[in-house]
């Protein structure tokens, strides 16, 4: 057996290396998506107001990541160092609350406890969720309250916790759930892994309780499982029923139409093209369809691999060691069963099927497996005696490192080729050109603009306009509905000189520059009707004097416009309909005179001739 004197060196070790890659591949990354969304939103709104910590987003209810995206945003604006940052940060703790996990779930296992770690450190089901910020900032917090409040069941389960250690435990454990739920409300699974993991540490045939009469209900698993840990199931069960009930009545998780077929056919997918493949360290290849996250695509060879290793561990361990058969089942249960509320909840006429192999939502799999993998590492021989043989066999933890080691192998390969297709994005460059423009503007006044399609598509508005994403940006141009220097920002969000479409033609106004006639509230014709939208209107004009002139479309409201003395273009942003453009002069004695215009979109100027 490997000592335990050795055991924490190499933990640290494999910690350390987890860690490096993982700040590796954030450094290849940038904001993705829910991300700019989030940004967008703490630019919009105070970010301690529950307007915005409580905003249902997509179906979720995370006051605690939009916390964190918003104080992220108000210190590093649309900078990515900060966001990486946390995401180490929240995986380091993470991982340290699982390997206090696994050493209280397996106290003695040596090569057994290191491989269980190895497996979540570097298993590709984790990657995805991590790389990608928002769901970083969802999954996280929750499997490091995961791990933290099963090895506290099992801590109270197994030993004779009383006074201030059992009050700390059951405070830390309350802590870590109320945490976990203000990231993700899928935390709300933690309290029935926790119990089962409970059951499962009660029912070890080296705990007292099972060494007792199985005809007395009171030193059953189930019974002493409740019983050891009641305060801390009555707290949590309070916690449980109070944010479901907040989550169902503040978020819109279960609207829009679903499809039973699809959600069988995209747990199914997970299962069989994203966590079988990932028990061998797969899938190596990986393809991203722009704007989606990468998907991973595994070979035939690979998945059928990965079912025969799932069987080859089933039977090696149901005949080596006592107990483990229950381990297994619950883990395959959960491994399902965590699958179909999700994909219940994303099906529907414009999702694919290859969603299920992203594997954003597989990280909590991931450290359930953990779990099951400490419970059989803990689990005793298949012997008949609790006395080890004089001559220990050596090959089954051999064969357990060997595997290990090729798995972690496996999955870098897995890791690094993720990681490429991640960076096969153009939104990196988008943001480094965008600030870069914003900062050259700063002073101007620029109307607001969608992002391109590659980066955010218009199901996300308002969130995709650059003054909201942008906002919190402290040298940036002001956002308004007029300005006489019309700038937009590219596709690759360079800054470019922009013009008007020409959806209609504003027929120029009676007079001339030399007599500008109009001196009251005069209707400027339009060479065809408009429909209700917001239009951009490119106005050539020449005024007599500085002043303000009303403009004003059918339907919308009238926005008041400097002019100044002169021949100039002013572009404008209204709202409304009709055939005619209104003109009214504000400032008194003002007359001016405009020439032919234009009414359409924003864009550059090389695409409006």
């Amino acid at each position: 057996m490997l000592q335990a004197r050795k055991l924490v060196p190499i933990a640290v070790a494999l910690l350390v290396a987890q860690l490096v890659v993982r700040a590796w591949l954030v450094a290849r990354g940038d904001f993705y998506w829910d991300d700019l969304v989030l940004i967008a939103q703490a630019s919009s709104d105070p970010i301690l107001s529950w307007n915005y910590l409580g905003t249902s987003h997509d179906g979720h209810l995370m006051p605690g990541a939009f916390l964190v995206a918003g104080v992220s945003t108000v210190i590093a604006p649309v900078q990515w160092w900060l966001p990486a940052a946390t995401l180490v940060v929240l995986q380091a703790i993470a991982s340290l609350a699982v390997w206090r996990m696994i050493r209280i779930i397996a106290p003695r296992a040596g090569v057994g406890a290191l491989a269980a770690f190895a497996f979540y450190l570097f298993v590709p089901m984790t990657i995805s969720a991590y790389v990608w910020w928002a769901a970083g900032l969802n999954t996280l917090p929750m499997q490091a309250a995961l791990a933290y409040i099963v090895g506290t069941v099992v801590l109270l389960v197994r030993e004779d916790v009383s006074g201030a250690r059992r009050t700390r435990l059951l405070v830390g454990a309350v802590i870590a759930f109320v945490v976990a739920l203000a990231f993700f409300e899928k935390s709300l699974l933690i309290v029935p892994v926790a119990f089962v993991a409970a059951v499962l540490a009660a029912r070890r045939p080296t705990n007292r309780y099972e060494e007792e009469s199985g005809a007395d209900f009171r030193s059953s698993p189930l019974t002493v499982a409740f019983t050891r840990a009641r305060g801390l199931w009555a707290v949590l069960g309070v916690v449980f029923v109070a944010w479901a009930v907040l989550f169902l009545a503040t978020t819109t998780a279960t609207t829009g139409s679903h499809s039973l077929s699809q959600a069988a056919h995209l747990v199914w997918r997970s299962v069989n093209d994203a966590i079988v493949p990932s028990m061998v360290g797969g899938p190596w290849h990986w393809e991203r369809w722009v704007p989606s996250p990468p998907m991973g695509f595994a070979p035939v060879w690979m998945i059928v691999l990965g079912w025969v290793v799932i069987a080859v561990l089933v039977v090696a361990t149901v005949r080596a060691r006592r107990g483990v058969v229950a381990v297994w089942v619950c883990a395959a249960i959960y491994a399902v069963a965590a699958q179909i509320p999700v994909m219940w909840n994303r099906s529907g006429e414009n999702t694919a099927l290859e969603l299920a192999q992203t594997m954003r939502y597989l990280p909590d799999t991931a450290l359930v497996l953990t779990i099951a993998f400490a419970f059989i590492a803990a689990a005793p021989a298949s012997t008949g005696t609790h006395s080890a043989p004089a001559e220990p066999d050596r090959r089954p933890a051999i064969a357990v490192a060997v595997g290990a080691a090729l798995l972690v192998i496996s999955s870098m390969i897995a890791t690094s080729a993720y990681s490429t297709t991640w960076r096969d994005d153009p939104t990196s460059d988008y943001l480094a050109n965008a600030r870069q423009s914003m900062k050259d503007n700063a002073g101007r006044t620029m109307f607001d603009q969608a992002v391109p399609l590659e980066v955010l598509l218009p199901v996300a508005y308002p969130d995709n306009q650059i003054s909201r994403i942008f906002g919190r940006l402290r040298d940036r141009p002001e956002f308004g509905s007029y300005t006489d220097d019309l700038v937009v920002l590219d596709p690759n969000g360079k800054a470019a000189p922009g013009s008007v479409t020409r959806s209609r033609t504003i027929e120029p106004s009676a007079g001339s520059c030399r007599r500008p006639a109009i001196d009251g509230p005069v209707r400027v014709p339009l060479d065809g009707p408009l429909i209700d939208v917001q239009w951009t209107l490119q106005i050539s004009y020449c005024a007599d004097r500085d002043g303000e002139v009303e403009l004003r479309l059918d339907g919308g409201e009238a926005l008041r416009v400097p002019v100044q003395s002169g021949l100039h273009i002013v572009y404008v942003q209204l709202n409304g309909q009709g055939d005619a453009v209104q003109v009214r002069p504000v400032t008194p004695g003002l007359r001016l005179h405009t020439g032919e215009g234009r009414v359409g979109v924003p864009v550059m100027a090389g695409l409006a001739p």
